[in-house]
């Protein structure tokens, strides 16, 4: 990237992408800057969405995104894939940065998020135990435009939507709501001291917004309530230990539930069962000094595959079993890295260990990251992200919400996808290119609604694909 700059030139990978120093500018001059971007790119310009006559098969894109994968979990991943267009969409991730690839960029960089759909946003518990809500999957994260994150955002509310049979009239009320509020947001980040946005969260449990109906906010606080209590109660070790443990005679082991959580062999993954020696300290050096202390008091004792998410389906997942005494357990989700599927189109990672980028863009971007987040190498040459299983993690459910619901959450989102971008990026310059006007919110929510219709397309060729003994795909027992 250019010295003392947040642009990027053209689409072109930089020798690395370590995020630049902000100029010593002031904010107004910033402003001015990114203004000046829209002659290039136009606001209005961002509404265009018109597949290329040359545009790459999309089940030709997901396959060879299989490629590294547990070859007899790629079936699972697909069938997740195939129950609907919003689990399409959530899987796709590759087809949209290809296509984002082709669309008139800014070329205002940011951390970006790289899989801003709707579930992947969430609360969770920081390490002083308050709920936020925040960014929760951040293995795409990589430098790129600030609007590849906000258009993909954009699109999933339009799919989420018509996944719950809402009227598409109040989808694209509900997009134009999302994108005036990071455009708000990112011109309230403008204007704030550069700690006071470092330091800024979103409070979940006593979120509020001016335009939000009353009964909405408090039929929607009940429900949250209610989801604390249970995750709570999930996550508390008496009840994590014996639903996921056994013991056979010796040390304990976690419980085998095939397809889904099961111990690897050497024949089906080469050097996974090797010793974890060596694996586990450079994962203990990747910690900060202080958290290694506390890791230091747990012994390992097992490890699982464990299948996950959509998008991750046939990756090395696990579940990882420390202990540190009878009754203190610590379970710890390792996850591989890969390549995020923005690099063929944005920068390259400026990380050897995939797993690093993953982690260095989490903490980042999230207002506080889990205390036991780091990262290692496998035996087998594999890089992997390390966190704690389960803690008071809240994903959200739509299948029952109304259109006042969606529209609060998709603010929510908006909100938290403005603040991610405004750690990272230059928020005034930002602010200056998006402007006061509805021009960029009216240019997003046109390009949701094409790309949603894109994605139906791709869908149903998707599923063609099934049909046709093109691809395999095995629903969850």
């Amino acid at each position: 990237m250019p010295k003392n700059s947040s642009q990027k030139p053209d689409n072109k990978p930089a020798k690395n992408s370590k995020m630049p120093s902000l100029p010593y500018l002031s904010a107004e001059a910033r402003a001015t800057q990114g203004k000046n971007l829209r002659n290039k790119a136009p606001r209005s310009a961002q509404a265009q969405w018109h597949a290329p006559k040359n545009r790459r098969d999309p089940v030709e894109i997901l396959s060879a995104s299989n490629a590294g994968r547990i070859e007899h979990l790629v079936p699972i991943r697909f069938g997740r894939m195939s129950q609907s267009p919003f689990a399409f969409y959530r899987g796709a991730a590759a087809i949209m940065a290809s296509d984002l690839a082709k669309t008139p960029t800014s070329g205002l960089y940011v951390q970006a998020c790289g899989d801003a759909h709707l579930m992947n946003f969430g609360g969770f518990a920081t390490p002083e135990r308050n709920i936020v809500f925040d960014i929760n999957d951040l293995d795409e994260t990589l430098p790129a435009p600030f609007e590849w994150d906000v258009k993909r955002l954009a699109a999933s509310v339009v799919i989420a939507a018509k996944h719950i049979e809402l009227p598409s009239s109040h989808a694209t009320s509900i997009v134009n709501d999302l994108v005036r509020e990071y455009r708000e947001k990112m011109s309230d980040y403008a204007g704030m001291r550069a700690l006071d946005v470092w330091y800024d969260k979103i409070d979940l449990q006593n979120y509020t917004h001016r335009s939000t109906d009353p009964e909405v906010l408090k039929r929607t606080r009940k429900r949250l309530a209610q989801r604390i209590e249970i995750e709570q109660r999930k996550s508390h070790p008496e009840i994590m230990y014996p639903k996921l443990v056994v013991h056979d005679g010796g040390e304990p082991k976690i419980k085998d539930e095939p397809p889904l959580i099961f111990h690897t062999t050497e024949l089906l993954t080469p050097g996974a069962q090797s010793d974890y020696a060596t694996v586990i300290e450079a994962y203990r050096q990747s910690l900060p000094e202080h958290v290694r202390m506390l890791f230091n008091r747990f012994h390992f004792c097992d490890l699982a595959l464990k299948v996950v998410g959509v998008g991750s389906v046939g990756t090395m997942c696990g579940v990882a079993l420390f202990m540190a005494g009878e009754k203190d357990p610590l379970f710890l989700q390792v996850k591989e890295a890969r390549q995020s599927v923005l690099e063929p189109y944005a920068v390259k990672s400026a990380y050897a260990n995939q797993g690093q980028r993953v982690v260095t863009g989490q903490r980042l971007i999230q207002t506080a990251s889990d205390v036991f987040l780091g990262w290692t190498r496998g035996i087998n040459g594999r890089d992997f992200y390390i966190r704690q299983l389960r803690d008071l993690k809240l994903s959200a459910i739509i299948e029952d919400w109304d259109t006042e619901t969606l529209r609060l959450y998709a603010k929510m989102c908006g909100h938290a996808l403005a603040r991610a971008h405004a750690r990272s990026g230059d928020s005034a310059m930002i602010a200056g290119y998006l402007g006061t006007s509805k021009s960029f919110d009216q240019a997003i929510g046109e390009f949701a609604v094409q790309y949603a219709e894109q994605n139906s397309l791709d869908y149903r060729a998707f599923i063609e694909a099934i049909r046709e003994g093109r691809i395999q795909a095995q629903m969850d027992a």
